[in-house]
């Protein structure tokens, strides 16, 4: 088993909302006693509708969230540090070993900045290199890397297709060769035949530099083609994380099983078989008592409405947050 790049124990980070005259302020739960860890090497998929916290799990994670509970540990056998009591020096270490990759392709880039100085902007920033020539030359590898060539580096953002942005972002990124890369719904906005392009380029990367990726998606479909470990979220709270093989065939939780069953299938007999979820995801600044999915799911009793249900270690890898999943542990 792999040692972890980045645990999370416990984690909760909280918003306050609203408040003012007469008005009493409001805690938005975005992400609610969380504990994750991420293999080093590995391809770690975060699903769940929108809503859910998948995004602000993942920012926490790079510290670009406040953190309200719990801790984050992040070692990669040369450093170690608790996220949650980082001093900033500390912090613009840890800023070098993990990195972002946006969603919008086209919103991500300045576009008075020519592709060179959008990619150099990180070394120059976090001091990385010490001369010009320095930047421009891992400037230059990383974009061979990412399959941009060196008439690209001249050019401003507005000439490029949504694809060859992506590489753009995915250049600025890894430019300062993180070992930990939050990839959040990167490949969204794009194309189908240029969604697997950016894949498996990222594939690719993964393998030369050594990466680790949290990749964070609402598309089953992609997580199941590129990820080796996936976790569910829901409303804030982790129900399910298994292996992606596992998790495909073999679903214990619900709302996971709900999700499985909306993946577009090009079996005609298999066509409109969805598992159709009644309501709307409840509001995360007022969650439901007891599992925060029982005002959905169609299999609750009253324990799932008056208590909250732990994480059971199935096997290997496999948790589920169910007081059910051994009554409903038949096919999707």
């Amino acid at each position: 088993m792999n040692t972890s790049l980045i645990t999370a124990d416990n984690l909760s980070v909280q918003f306050p909302i609203g408040g003012g005259f007469l008005r009493k302020k409001q805690m938005l739960h975005a992400v609610d006693d969380v504990s994750l860890a991420i293999p080093k090497g590995s391809f770690f998929g975060l699903v769940g509708e929108s809503g859910s916290g998948k995004t602000t799990l993942g920012r926490a994670m790079l510290r670009a969230a406040p953190i309200s509970g719990g801790s984050i540990h992040y070692s990669d056998g040369k450093v170690n540090y608790n996220l949650v009591d980082l001093p900033k020096s500390e912090l613009i270490e840890y800023r070098k070993r993990a990195q972002l990759i946006f969603q919008d392709p086209y919103a991500a880039l300045s576009p008075r900045m020519t592709v060179r100085d959008i990619i150099a902007e990180p070394l120059e920033v976090m001091g990385i290199t010490s001369s010009r020539e320095e930047t421009d030359e891992r400037v230059r590898n990383i974009a061979a890397k990412c399959r941009l060539n060196l008439e690209h580096l001249r050019r401003f953002p507005h000439a490029f297709s949504g694809g060859q942005r992506q590489r753009i972002s995915i250049a600025r990124a890894l430019v300062s060769n993180p070992r930990f890369v939050v990839a959040d719904e990167s490949v969204a906005a794009l194309d189908v035949s240029i969604q697997a392009d950016i894949l498996n380029l990222l594939k690719s990367l993964q393998d030369d530099l050594q990466l680790t990726y949290l990749f964070i998606s609402h598309d089953l479909s992609v997580v199941a083609h590129i990820c080796d470990h996936v976790a569910v979220m829901y409303l804030g709270r982790l129900v399910e994380t298994a292996p992606t093989r596992e998790l495909f065939n073999a679903p214990r939780h619900p709302y996971t099983k709900a999700l499985m069953s909306a993946i577009p299938s090009l079996d005609p007999d298999q066509r409109g078989n969805a598992q159709k979820l009644e309501g709307e995801i409840p509001s995360p600044t007022n969650p439901p008592p007891g599992c925060k999915f029982h005002t959905r799911c169609p299999h609750a009793i009253d324990i799932c409405k008056q208590q909250e249900p732990k994480l059971d270690h199935l096997g290997v890898e496999h948790d589920v947050a169910c007081h059910r999943w051994q009554e409903l542990s038949g096919p999707a």
